[in-house]
């Protein structure tokens, strides 16, 4: 019988699979010295949003020989330590495509439409605010896309298929099929941050991507462009996109994940109108929540000695 800690609970189809061939137990906190106090005779390890599995953690860890991150983005997972102590890392990169790229669309056209402002002025009494507002339509405008990966792409194809959205992309990696039937166009950053009416990132997490996105990029922007980020918080410098929204230098914004998360409820981005707001819910949707949780079915091949159909890292 294996042993799994679950850093957070998750959902009852991943939860049955670990089950069956063992027993599961959940982290009573997701801090470091509560981990490392719990994970002495662990196998397998499932990581959420909450925590990290970190290098001390995997000290204290003799018996783990798999760690699976319920989603795809594993920065809060030191996969350069796991590989050294013989860890497979694992995760659920289709999971999340869907998710993301709906909520995606669905925060440009809140954005564009006012939609958010709208409502809360309505909530409010104020049924006169349709005279004050004035949205826009995606329609025929252009998408810069930074990060064609799985969730880039299909963003890049709900837009184009439904708006009629001419297509940029930037990334290490040219997508000659979306190129084809897109019409997509593999730009520089500049050309794209300059020329794009509508710019979303969705690049993971890293030293390269920290801070992609600061005030010397929100100054190549177009008065009348709108930037989303649900990648990473931390790809965005938050205080450049608050001066740029304040100030009207760009016309909006929707943003999912935050540099500090929970984000403070005085975080300055959360008091303006041009900017739409959600608390990293892309994922939460009832089909990703199954199918992250199944990331446990890579925990079990890994511990029987199979190879794992999602790995992160290669090991010897």
């Amino acid at each position: 019988m294996f042993k799994f800690l679950l850093y957070e609970p998750i959902h009852e189809a991943g939860l049955k699979v670990l089950q069956e061939v063992g027993e599961v137990r959940l982290a009573s906190a997701t801090d470091e010295d509560t981990i490392i106090a719990e994970i002495g005779d662990i196998d397998g390890v499932i990581v959420r949003a909450q925590g990290g599995l970190t290098r001390r953690i995997l000290e204290h860890a003799p018996k783990l020989k798999v760690a699976g991150r319920h989603g795809v983005g594993v920065d809060n997972i030191d996969v350069e330590a796991a590989t050294e102590f013989g860890v497979q890392v694992v995760n659920t990169p289709m999971a999340v495509v869907e998710g993301v790229a709906e909520h995606t669309v669905g925060l440009m056209i809140s954005a564009s439409k006012r939609m958010s402002y709208g409502e809360r002025q309505l909530r409010q009494g104020d049924w006169s605010v349709r005279y004050r507002i004035q949205g826009r339509e995606l329609r025929g405008r252009t998408l810069g896309v930074i990060g064609f990966g799985r969730i880039g792409r299909r963003v890049a194809e709900i837009c184009h298929l439904a708006f009629g959205m001419k297509i940029l992309y930037h990334d290490v990696v040219r997508a000659p099929e979306q190129e084809q039937a897109l019409g997509a166009r593999l730009v520089s950053l500049e050309e794209l941050l300059r020329t794009a009416e509508y710019i979303t990132v969705h690049v993971p997490l890293l030293p390269a991507t920290r801070g992609l996105i600061g005030r010397e990029q929100f100054a190549m922007m177009r008065p009348d462009a709108f930037f989303f980020n649900t990648s990473r918080g931390p790809v965005v410098d938050e205080r450049a996109l608050y001066e740029v929204l304040s100030q009207g230098r760009i016309a909006g914004a929707g943003i999912d994940v935050f540099e500090q998360e929970p984000t403070p409820a005085d975080n300055p981005l959360l008091q303006l109108d041009n900017v739409v707001v959600t608390p990293h819910m892309c994922t939460t949707t009832e089909e990703a929540l199954v199918e992250m949780s199944l990331v446990a079915e890579d925990l079990v091949r890994v511990l029987k000695g199979e190879k794992p159909k999602y790995p992160v890292n290669k090991l010897d």
